[in-house]
């Protein structure tokens, strides 16, 4: 008997596990509101330099002190970093009379002389609309800070990858859960209130650890407690919940502009979340294998209760229980790092394909998702298009992945969202209905990616060292997306060198992908043996699966919710 029995004897899908995937699938929702958070609080708003102190009192009207205090750029628009040392008062009558200040110049030969913006900024924004751009002045040789804010709240998101994992194997996934919402609720609500932008970027580190916290444990409860049978369903629901979340973040940004009530609004809800996950269990496989196996029944039964299934959950004890258990707890006993991943030919050959993967997949992804503003159409449009774009592009991914197999469909994802990216450098940036139908492409593409990373790197790597590996591509994916955005300020230098970079990236990951093993139909491999046995040809013996007919009513309930 395996653990996956003992769920179908406590009622496989009952109440219990649609109650327990649905309120876990919650903060799911608000997880895509602070990834894509940056996008609607930090905004460059239309910005020039600010008037002469002298002119502040002046009876001239607004457009006449723009007029005579900022030049004009190559496309007519007032310049953004710059402005005339002295006032240009005779630009007024040339204004009058030939209607043009550039004609002006010209007719006169003037050499005028410019400066900086000394005494700071005017930004044409309400207060309803304001950002942490106008806010604290990140434009001009300030500007890279907005990227680099960017890339602080995914170093968190790193960072909290490797603490929090480490933490929830020694202490439980429910406690650090917990600890996950509540440090995402503090966090966000003191960034929030942040006075300086130094202030802003510590907050939303933490609030990065927090998400990594919240996403790794999560995830962990909602597996460790469904039968093996209907993951693929509740990964699925857990993958879309992530795609409303986009749609949910467009809304209450629309409604709520000012960044600071913006951020406010979606971190309050993890204090709601907080309190309801009381609720939750602790994974009765993580208390087995950490010699808490009283507890463990004691919550089975309680499952058993709630699902109808009393008198099957009287017949678990500890015996049975670790029986079920004997060769994941075998297993735990054994050795393992993350050198094990590369000891041999084929774990490293896979590994290193995988890290590629995964990498260059979150790169282009934030790469096309945190920088709306490029496409010239209405960020709040924008997003509602990126977020749309990722339900039908998953729903083909899994057909693909059923019908063709996961390295074909993890390839082809790549390479066709790096071809899209690619051929986007060759538009006219006039253009812009091409360049955005071409950016939702590879934007969808690489959503797909994602989808298919997953899937297919937890039935690649052994389960002996499958939470080892599967932290290990993921800690590549988050160098990925922080590097992303810096990848932005090499437009400053070379205005196509972005683009090209975000495109190269998924094809050549994607010619990676096509040296891993195909998975599909295959059982999943328990040790690095099994692993090297796939890559030389020997096949593996299938495991026969055991049903225990217990609450087949359960069944359909889960999937009416899914």
């Amino acid at each position: 008997m395996a653990f996956g029995d003992l769920l179908e004897m406590v009622g496989g899908t009952g109440r219990f596990q649609i109650m327990h995937v649905t309120l876990l699938c919650i903060p799911v929702l608000m997880m895509a509101s602070h990834n894509l958070l940056q996008n609607f609080v930090a905004p460059v708003p239309p910005h020039y330099c600010k008037a002469h102190k002298n002119l502040s009192q002046s009876l001239l009207s607004p457009e006449e002190i723009l007029l005579i205090t900022v030049p004009l750029d190559q496309k007519g628009k007032p310049m953004k970093c710059l402005r005339y040392v002295t006032p240009q008062w005779h630009l007024l009558a040339l204004n009058k009379t030939s209607g043009s200040e550039e004609q002006g110049d010209a007719e006169n030969g003037l050499d005028v002389e410019l400066q900086g913006c000394v005494d700071g900024w005017s930004y044409n924004i309400t207060d309803e609309s304001k950002s942490i751009i106008s806010d604290w002045d990140l434009v001009c040789d300030l500007r890279s800070l907005k990227q680099m804010g960017q890339t602080i709240y995914m170093g968190g998101v790193l960072v909290g990858a490797i603490v929090f994992g480490d933490l929830s194997d020694r202490y439980g996934r429910r406690v650090l859960l917990l600890i996950s919402y509540l440090f995402m609720a503090v966090s966000g609500t003191c960034a929030a209130f942040s006075t300086s932008f130094s202030m802003f970027c510590l907050f939303r580190f933490g609030c990065g650890m927090a998400l990594s916290g919240q996403g790794l444990n999560g995830f962990s409860l909602i597996l460790e407690w469904i039968p093996t049978r209907v993951r693929t369903v509740c990964g699925t629901t857990a993958g879309y919940c992530y795609t409303t979340g986009q749609l949910i973040l467009v809304a209450i940004a629309y409604y709520v502009r000012d960044w600071r009530g913006l951020t406010l609004a979606v971190s309050l809800p993890f204090y709601v979340i907080f309190l309801y996950s009381w609720w939750f269990l602790e994974s009765s496989r993580w208390l087995v294998l950490n010699n808490r196996s009283e507890e463990a029944i004691r919550d089975l039964k309680r499952v058993a209760r709630f699902n109808g299934c009393r008198d099957e959950g009287e017949k678990i004890d500890i015996k049975m229980l670790e029986e079920s258990m004997k060769k994941e707890m075998s297993c735990s006993h054994g050795s393992y790092s993350v050198l094990d991943l590369f000891r041999t030919s084929t774990m490293r050959k896979m590994t290193i394909c995988l890290s590629a993967t995964w990498l260059s997949t979150s790169f282009a992804y934030y790469g096309l998702a945190m920088d709306l503003q490029k496409f010239g159409v209405n960020i709040y449009l924008m997003q509602v298009i990126f977020g749309a774009v990722d339900i039908p592009a998953k729903v083909i991914i899994n057909v693909t992945m059923s019908l063709l197999g996961r390295r074909p469909s993890q390839s082809g994802a790549l390479i066709l969202a790096g071809v899209a990216i690619l051929i986007n450098l060759m538009v006219p940036d006039d253009q812009q209905t091409v360049r955005t139908c071409l950016a939702v492409f590879g934007k969808g593409c690489l959503a797909a990616s994602f989808t298919c990373c997953f899937l297919y790197a937890g039935e690649l790597f052994p389960t002996i060292i499958r939470q080892s590996g599967m932290g290990f591509v993921s800690m590549m994916a988050r160098v990925g997306s922080m590097v992303a955005p810096m990848v932005i300020l090499t437009e400053d230098h070379i205005p196509w060198l972005p683009a090209l970079i975000y495109g190269g990236a998924p094809i050549l990951s994607g010619v990676a992908a096509m040296f891993l093993p195909e998975t599909l139909g295959s059982p999943l491999p328990e040790t690095i043996q099994d692993v090297e046995d796939r890559g030389s040809g020997k096949s593996s013996k299938m495991r026969q699966k055991k049903t225990i007919p217990c609450q087949e009513t359960n069944t359909n309930l889960l999937k009416q919710a899914a």
